[in-house]
């Protein structure tokens, strides 16, 4: 994994909107992990990045979206170089806002993207770079 990495799995789709439709434009997924067992809802933008269940795709948690793995300055790419970005096809940027001990080593982490939440659930040992007040971003591809 890299220094930006803060966590990557692949999720399988196994519902989209399980309590209803709450807006227009996001659908809110639940998906379950590949290796690491983890469990993720996720709000997503649907117009702009449509996905149903049974889908899967790559979730990398990134610390920073620069290749050398520093952190951005405000406005970040203006230049127009490179990025981690580049290799996913939607990204998100948001904070986490909360991290609870669930039972045992199992945690769950909360963050928000501009309102559009994110739970992600799992042992504690695959989350642990995750931190609480952390700027983190949130990048998805489609999975073959």
């Amino acid at each position: 994994m890299d220094s930006q990495n803060l966590f990557e799995d692949i999720f399988e789709i196994s519902k989209v909107n399980p309590e209803g439709k709450k807006f227009d434009r996001v659908n809110r997924i639940v998906a379950k992990g590949e290796t690491y067992e983890t469990d993720l809802v996720l709000d997503v933008a649907s117009e702009i990045y449509p996905l149903k269940a049974g889908d899967k795709f790559t979730l990398t948690l990134a610390s920073t979206l620069r290749l050398d793995g520093k952190p951005e300055e405000e406005g970040f790419n203006q230049d127009g170089k490179p990025s981690l970005l580049d290799q996913y096809e939607y990204g998100m940027c948001g904070r986490t806002f909360k991290h609870d001990h669930i039972k045992d080593n199992v945690v769950s982490i909360l963050a928000s993207f501009g309102g559009l939440l994110m739970q992600l659930q799992g042992e504690q040992r695959h989350l642990m770079r995750v931190k609480v007040d952390q700027r983190v971003y949130a990048l998805l591809r489609r999975t073959s």
